[in-house]
């Protein structure tokens, strides 16, 4: 097996995409290594090697351990990694972003900052949910009204379509079997969601917590972004499998191996990125591969202009190349 003092670093090129790749991967009372650019899962009945690149996010559920090693190459493929609780309720994450480029971040940080803007994306990000409606000239109350009356006739809608009885939200934190069936299919496809959400968002380089319309948390973003495919992919495949139970208890589960086929099938990682690009960049630079593959740094300069890092500019005939 490498070290990874003996690998050299890979570069934005040799990663494969965020559309791409797996939606995540789950495994549960195994560890985790790594074996040259590959993470092994070994338990009872063997190992098992998975191309990292390959992995959007990886949910450890219980019973697993991951060494030190496995987390460094994951870390360097930008794979979201989520240590999920009892049937997938609580999840921690981590990665690196895949694009090495900061301009998606800067593009959110300016449309963030400005109170204008910032609704603006809002006010896209409700049109991308509900094509049918025009948000413009909605206040953020209004937004919000909206989108709560929406989301109600979305469950009422998924009730009568697949005959599940319907008596309300309910979820409390930390207990997963408080709610019944159909309320445990929408917390375990609500979960997997945020976890790929948060993959796609880190991988893009953008910060999860400076969000639009969810705020004060560190993964308010990730929230937006996950919320975009709620009513049309998440409630749905939940009341789908409420539906389709037949007494089966482990519902999490169930959930999340439905979810992860109507990924591929609806290629929601691929629509994803092309949906944040399109919130927080110009329609003339969304093709721009300033955005995802160049591994450039430059220097703050006057009149917005940006000039090259590593030279010493004290003078036009004193440049210097420094190698940090």
């Amino acid at each position: 097996m490498n070290t990874v003092s003996q690998r050299t670093a890979l570069t934005p090129r040799q990663l494969t995409r965020t559309a791409d790749r797996l939606s995540f991967l789950y495994l549960e009372r195994c560890t985790v290594h790594r074996d040259s650019n590959a993470i092994t899962a070994q338990d009872a009945e063997g190992t098992t090697h998975i191309p990292s690149a390959t992995i959007g996010t990886l949910l450890l559920g219980p019973g697993t351990r991951i060494t030190h090693q496995a987390m460094s190459l994951l870390a360097e493929t930008g794979a979201a990694v989520c240590w999920v609780g009892e049937r997938g309720v609580r999840y921690y994450a981590s990665g690196r972003a895949l694009s090495r480029s900061s301009a998606l971040a800067e593009a959110q940080a300016r449309q963030w900052a400005n109170p204008r803007t910032r609704l603006a994306v809002a006010r896209e990000m409700y049109r991308t949910r509900f094509p049918d409606e025009d948000p413009a000239g909605l206040t953020r109350q209004e937004l919000l009204g909206r989108e709560g009356r929406r989301v109600k006739d979305c469950y009422r809608t998924q009730a009568a379509r697949t005959g599940v009885p319907w008596r309300g939200r309910r979820y409390v934190p930390g207990d997963f079997t408080a709610g019944d069936t159909v309320n445990q299919a929408i917390t375990a496809a609500a979960q997997c969601m945020y976890g790929i959400a948060h993959a796609v968002v880190t991988s893009l380089g953008c910060s999860p917590a400076l969000g639009f319309i969810h705020s004060g948390h560190e993964l308010s973003f990730v929230l937006d972004i996950a919320d975009l495919y709620k009513t049309e992919i998440g409630i749905p495949l939940a009341f789908e499998i409420a539906a389709d139970h037949n007494g089966d208890t482990d519902i999490g589960g169930r959930t999340r191996r439905a979810l992860r086929d109507r990924i591929h099938q609806t290629a929601l990682l691929d629509r994803c990125v092309n949906d944040i690009k399109h919130l927080l960049l110009p329609p003339n630079t969304l093709d721009d591969p300033a955005t995802s593959d160049r591994d450039t740094v430059t220097l703050h300069s006057d009149g917005e202009r940006h000039v090259a890092a590593g030279i010493n500019h004290d003078g036009p005939d004193d440049y210097t190349q420094v190698t940090w």
